[in-house]
């Protein structure tokens, strides 16, 4: 889909003194080497340099050419009038230049010749003369042809390293694979022979007879990795042969006879084709050969007889270093031939003003390195000329953007708007034939001014301009407006313009047609305008050297502007027609580009009020008078004005609210369009980002559809395919929803299945106060269905299609960048939306009977009764409609759902009603409802919901019957003490009865507490002191047992009961007041104060009942016995902290410095398993050779699928649950288990800072002040070390970092493994979460010390 645009063109013409004889590319000055002579009248060659960006070179008598040297070459052979230079060649590694003459002599010239050397020296001279030679790609081997049918490989200090004849015997080395065409054993034989012809016969065989255009030449041509070389000579019979040969000179294949093959050939740099001519009789071909010899395809050359006599009787052949262009060089014309789909395109054709009859073609040569430049020359011209590669589309603009592409394919025009009709190439909807070959075509889509699209189309004498009405049906042909010859320039104040040659023709936005041609000296921009059913040139000025004109894609643009070699793109009023003093201001800089750039693209908006058009997907406006250049160097990099955005793309498209293009990484990107400066590239993750979009590798962009959100790709080999990417299509919603048009917005997500909750939560108060709008313009009843059904209460804005538009970039008002403020409610989403939908379909109920159903089943949860009440509304006054609305409804849910919701509304006709759309037996559900039926009101809904198991209404309507028996046992089945008590609280017998039956229940349950204040309630102490016991309420249970009363000895027994079991609970405290109260055991009471560390209670107890005979055998012997235990457990603690947390800190650093080895618990080498250093450490099940995943590694097993699939089982998981409690040292959980022992003993030593305290209290006032001293100091030197590791075993975390955390952890659950290695995750993410934001760093709590030490 893309031609061929002339985008650079330097034009020398050479007094008659002077004649050109060859050319080559130096790569290294970026210059042209010319040599001229020798001639039959001059025996001089002078060679001369012709550098392209020397300012003096398109000057008129500027210094052309630098001379290089000069000598004399005499002719080699008296039947020779002069000498003749086969080949010229630059050699970059030498800085010298090395000529090849047909006499025989290989001269090579040094620009700066070292000590000992010469300028001009002939280093080699071949006695028989040579046909032909050429440098292999790498500059290191040079192979020669021989007259005596010699191949010679010389290597870069021209010594010979290979000698090979040609002999007619090559032909027996090729091994070509045949059919057995023309062999008698593979002919038909029987019955009727004569009559008939073998099907698998060719009609005629080649013998290789020579063409008629004979001119027994021979061509060598390298392969592009310079592997190969391929050598087209005349042998003798006559038969033209191309043979192959390696490196090394060994003959590789033979070519196969064919018939009128010429002597010019072109091996293509991809390597997989030769291309030759062939003559027939009614035509010539370019044909092709495989390496082995074999023939591989042909285009014709679309020669008439008079042309291949005239100009095509001599051809050669030159393929362009990237393999994309074919140049077929004639005496007076060069063509160039592009491949796409295996047919090939005409896409230029140069002509070259000839002196003198010529009968060799042009001199041709490409550059080297950059793929579309290249020089031609004749004998009193040299043009340099560099094209690229241009879609010719029509404007992206909506609402005009029907894709309109041409392709040129010499004088045939394929058309085809790829928004009505995606036509692959070579086929188009339209084909139009042209009088001669075309140069450049443009096309201008349809306007308010005119319906007609038009199609320009230039050719190298006349311009023809057709129109076409594309929205017509049926589709018509494009009809011509315009056929003309270029109009003369002579009437304009103007200079003259030598050999002026049309380059690129474009229209501006106000239909004026601008044609750029260049000259000798610099270009001439043309602009015309229709007039009389023909073009009237309105204007033309001169300029330095314009490499194009670009039209704006905004169409309130109508001033055309112009790219010139500087970088610059220009505004140039002065060119169009308009009368308005503003469009005729002088030029003005719109951008300037850093680097050379070959595509340019502009979008520019002047007037914001003036172009509907003008808003951006999220209803914001560019600021007025912006003007972006987007340009695209050769390198990939891509500028808009002088930043640049990206190094890595290969094609680009302008939209008026998108930038788009390709990168070097298969990616489509789409960059919304703001200020230079706020312009933001995607990254590249096409899973994450609408933005970002993965392709098929060497995909080009050709046109972009905004309308229908299309994008059309061309494939590498040719063919299109045309996407609907994610970016576009919710730009289109969005833009929709914006302006109101939510038709198109439901539309647009229906046919490319966008989650339709899009419509609401783009704008959510906005939608919610037009959701009667939404519904007038929406309409059809089952897309109104469609969008309830949809509904569900994530936000899709947020999760699934977040915007990606910076709020600055659209000039942000006082709400939000969506256009209305969110709604930040509890209430449920989807319920919201069915209630407005509810509320707007009120007064169209009659039409849309089926929406109001949908809307209530389709709540959260669904509102089945809602629904069903508005079908037994129905079934009263509309019988008929109500069974269509049971049908939807039972579509809508499931029928059994539906079944119950129509019992509990106690409607046995809509239950009949339903219960006939589902899969029941009549002779089920019949006696049943017949049975329900005959009961009375009140027993009938108990019935139903004691059916429904709606025990509580049941319960309800059971109570209205005066049954109590009955309602006592129902509440105690079900359990419904609690709404039994309400009915009955009115009654106080029967609310006695039921308390009774809930003490009872809750006993029952072990909730004792509940059950004694029942019992208690209900003045039955005895049984309430039991439950008291139960629950260990010590003094609710003792006082209850007093207002029994019980006797002394059960009294006493249940006290010691109940203080038994506190000690159990080391409730200490509590116990020992049960002594001393109800026990008067004062002694008992004294060790209990002491054991829970109470000394003071105990010393106080002794001294109120005055036995001081206790303190040397119950306080002293206790406090040595709480200092023994404390100081035991303190030097525990302490030992812990000094062996953790260096093991902890060793582990962090292992576990930074060598995440596998930490990963791998340890194992590692020491356990015979090599890690390599490329494994990630994210999980898969994948099994790989060198440890397996992440949680194989750590448990050493690399099984296969099966014990995989084993290891997923509960029993493993149990197992490695255990393994992870125990936090064994070198296991994968040991960090974990060390960071929660360390929290666990700094919460003791917290829990025990109270009892150490009244310990050395004790301690104190019992004389042992040796032994307080000791227990304080151990306790403040655990308490310090507590407080010096909480900093490093949980480190503080930044809010930022927690959020990180946060972030990754939202949808592990989508990921988490099963089995064992879902308790690695497990234990993974649990320390994530401790380094994040779950676990907060402990207190220590300070431990006051006495002053007293």
């Amino acid at each position: 889909m893309r031609n061929l645009r002339n985008f650079r063109r330097s034009l020398l013409t050479f007094p008659e003194e002077l004649h050109l004889t060859a050319l080559a590319w130096d790569v290294a000055n970026d210059a042209v080497i010319c040599t001229f002579g020798p001639t039959e009248n001059s025996s001089l060659i002078e060679l001369k340099r012709w550098r392209l960006s020397n300012p003096a070179a398109s000057e008129p008598n500027g210094n052309r050419f630098e001379y290089i040297a000069s000598w004399d070459t005499p002719s080699p052979h008296p039947d020779f009038s002069c000498d003749q230079i086969l080949s010229i060649h630059s050699l970059s590694g030498s800085l010298a230049i090395c000529l090849v003459l047909k006499g025989g002599d290989i001269v090579i010239v040094r620009e700066s010749p070292q000590y000992g050397e010469e300028k001009i020296e002939i280093v080699g001279t071949v006695d028989a003369g040579i046909s032909a030679a050429s440098w292999s790609p790498d500059e290191e081997l040079l192979a020669i042809l021989t007259a005596a049918d010699t191949l010679l490989y010389m290597t870069g200090d021209f010594e010979n390293v290979a000698d090979v004849v040609l002999t007619s015997s090559d032909f027996q080395i090729s091994n070509h694979v045949s059919v057995g065409w023309g062999k008698a054993e593979t002919q038909f034989r029987g019955k009727g022979v004569k009559a008939l012809r073998d099907p698998t016969m060719p009609e005629k065989v080649d013998q290789g007879l020579p063409s008629r255009y004979e001119d027994k030449s021979s061509t060598i041509s390298w392969r592009g990795d310079g592997a190969f070389v391929a050598v087209n000579s005349l042998q003798s019979g006559p038969r033209r042969v191309i043979r192959v040969y390696t490196r090394e000179g060994s003959l590789e294949s033979v070519s196969e006879p064919v018939d009128g093959l010429e002597g010019a050939l072109s091996w293509r740099p991809a390597g997989n084709l030769l291309a030759g001519i062939q003559r027939l009789e009614d035509r010539t071909e370019v044909i092709f050969f495989e390496k082995n010899g074999l023939r591989h395809g042909q285009f014709d050359l679309r020669l008439s007889k008079e042309e291949t006599d005239d100009w095509g009787s001599s051809i050669t052949l030159k393929w362009n270093i990237d393999s994309s262009v074919l140049a077929v060089c004639f005496k007076n014309r060069i063509q160039l031939w592009t491949m796409g789909n295996y047919h090939y395109y005409l896409k230029q054709e140069i002509h070259i003003p000839v002196c003198g009859a010529s009968e060799k073609p042009a001199m041709f040569t490409w550059h080297p390195e950059k793929a579309l430049i290249f020089t031609l020359g004749t004998r009193n011209s040299l043009q340099s000329l560099e094209y690229i590669f241009h879609v010719a589309g029509s404007s992206p603009s909506p609402p005009s953007d029907y894709g309109v592409v041409a392709v040129i394919d010499g004088k045939n025009l394929k058309l085809t708007p790829l928004r009505l009709a995606n036509i692959p190439p070579p086929m188009a909807l339209h084909e139009l034939s042209l009088v001669s070959n075309a140069v450049d075509v443009a096309i201008l889509e349809p306007n308010k001014s005119s319906t007609l699209a038009k199609i320009a189309v230039l050719m190298s004498t006349n311009i023809v301009v057709y129109g076409w009405n594309i929205t017509a049906k049926p589709t018509q042909l494009p009809f011509s407006l315009v056929s003309q010859a270029v109009p003369s320039v002579k009437d304009h104040k103007v200079s003259a313009c030598s050999h002026p040659v049309n380059q690129q023709i474009e229209f501006s936005n106000d239909g004026n047609i601008m044609l750029l041609q260049s000259c000798e000296i610099g270009s001439t921009i043309n602009a015309y305008r229709f007039q009389d059913k023909s073009l009237k040139l309105v204007k033309s000025t001169n300029h330095s050297p314009i490499l194009g004109v670009i039209r704006s894609i905004s169409i309130t643009n109508s001033v055309p502007h112009l790219f010139n070699t500087g970088g610059e793109v220009v505004s140039d009023p002065a060119t169009t027609s308009s009368s308005d003093e503003k469009r005729l201001a002088s030029r003005s800089l719109v951008a300037s580009f850093p680097s050379s750039t070959y595509k340019i693209e502009l979008v520019s908006i002047e007037d914001r009020a003036s172009d509907p058009n003008n808003i951006s997907v999220d209803g914001s406006a560019f600021p007025a008078g912006t003007s972006i250049a987007f340009g695209l160097t050769y390198n990939g990099a891509l500028f808009a004005n002088e930043r640049c955005l990206t190094k890595d793309c290969t094609s680009f498209l302008l939209t008026p609210t998108h930038l788009i293009y390709t990168s070097t990484q298969h990616l489509l990107k789409f960059v919304h369009l703001a200020p230079v400066s706020d312009l933001e590239i995607p990254p590249d993750t096409p899973e994450a980002d609408e933005r970002c979009r993965s392709i098929e590798r060497g995909t080009k962009l050709v046109t972009v559809i905004p309308t229908t959100s299309a994008l059309v790709l061309q494939m590498p080999r040719g063919n299109l395919e045309t996407i609907y990417p994610r970016a576009l299509v919710l730009a289109g919603i969005r833009r929709s929803i914006n302006s109101k048009k939510y038709k198109n917005a439901f539309l647009a997500c229906r046919s490319h299945r966008v989650d339709m909750n899009i419509l609401h939560d783009h704008a959510p108060q906005d939608f919610i106060a037009d959701v009667a709008l939404f519904l007038d313009q929406v309409q059809k009843v089952e897309h109104i269905d469609l969008f309830l059904s949809q509904l569900r209460e994530e936000d899709v804005s947020q999760i699934m299609y977040k915007e990606t538009l910076k709020p600055k970039a659209l000039n942000p008002g006082p709400k939000d960048y969506h256009g209305t403020a969110k709604i930040n409610s509890i209430e449920s989403k989807v319920n919201r939306i069915c209630n407005a939908i509810l509320g707007a379909l009120q007064l169209r109920r009659a039409t849309n009977l089926q929406n109001v159903i949908s809307a209530h089943v389709c709540k959260n949860p669904p509102d089945l009764e809602a629904g069903l009440l508005v079908i037994a509304d129905l079934q009263r006054n509309q019988p008929n409609d109500a069974e269509r609305a049971v049908e939807h409804i039972c579509f809508l849910a499931d029928v059994n759902r539906l079944y119950d919701n129509a019992l509990g509304l106690y409607e046995l006709d809509l239950v009949l009603l339903v219960v006939q759309q589902s899969q029941k037996d009549p002779r089920e559900y019949l006696p049943f409802l017949q049975k329900l039926q005959e009961l009375p009101i009140i027993q009938r809904k108990y019935a139903i919901d004691d059916y429904l198991g709606r025990y509580n209404k049941a319960l309800n309507y059971l109570h209205d019957l005066d049954n109590f028996e009955t309602f006592k046992s129902y509440a105690a089945k079900h359990s419904l003490y609690e709404g039994a008590l309400r009915l009955c609280r009115y009654d106080e017998n029967d609310l006695k009865d039921v308390m009774r039956l809930y003490a009872d229940h809750l006993l029952r349950e072990s909730r004792y507490k509940e059950s004694g204040i029942v019992y208690e309630f209900l003045n039955d102490y005895a049984t309430a002191s039991e439950s008291y016991r139960l629950a260990h309420l010590w003094k609710e249970s003792l006082s209850s047992a007093t207002l029994v009363p019980l006797s002394d000895v059960t009294l006493a027994s249940l006290a010691r009961t109940l203080a038994d079991s506190l000690i159990e609970l080391k409730d200490y405290h509590a116990a020992a007041t049960i002594h001393i109260d109800y026990l008067r055991d004062i002694e008992s009471a004294s060790r209990l104060f002491c054991k829970g560390y109470f000394f003071a209670d105990a010393i106080r107890t002794l001294g109120l009942h005055k036995r001081s005979d206790l303190l040397e055998p119950v306080i002293e012997i206790g406090l040595v016995e709480g200092m023994a235990t404390m100081t035991e457990l303190l030097a525990e603690c302490k030992a812990q902290i000094n062996a953790q947390v260096p093991r902890l800190r060793e582990l962090r650093i292992k576990k930074v410095e060598e995440p596998l080895a930490f990963f791998d618990g340890g194992g590692g080498e020491a356990n015979g398993v090599d890690i390599p250093d490329n494994i990630s450490l994210a999980a898969t099940d994948a099994s790989t050779a060198g440890g397996g995943t992440l949680f194989t590694r750590y448990t050493n097993r690399t099984g296969t699928v099966g014990t995989n699939a084993t290891r997923q089982t509960s029993k493993n998981r149990r197992r490695e649950e255990r393994k992870r409690a125990r936090g064994k040292k070198g296991s994968l959980y040991e960090e974990e288990y060390l960071v929660n022992s360390i929290g666990r003993l700094t919460d003791r030593v917290n829990a025990v800072g109270d009892e150490v305290g009244r310990l050395v209290v004790g301690l104190m006032r019992m004389g042992m002040r040796e032994r307080a001293k000791a227990v304080e100091g151990a306790m403040v030197d655990v308490v310090a070390l507590c407080r010096g590791c909480v900093e490093e075993v949980f480190p503080r975390v930044s809010g930022a970092d927690m959020d990180g955390e946060k972030g990754k952890g939202e949808h592990s659950d989508d990921k988490k493994p099963a089995g064992a290695e879902g308790v690695v995750w497990d234990s993974l993410e649990e320390m994530t979460q401790q380094a994040g934001r779950s676990r907060e760093k402990p207190v220590v709590k300070e431990f006051e010390r006495l002053s007293l030490f």
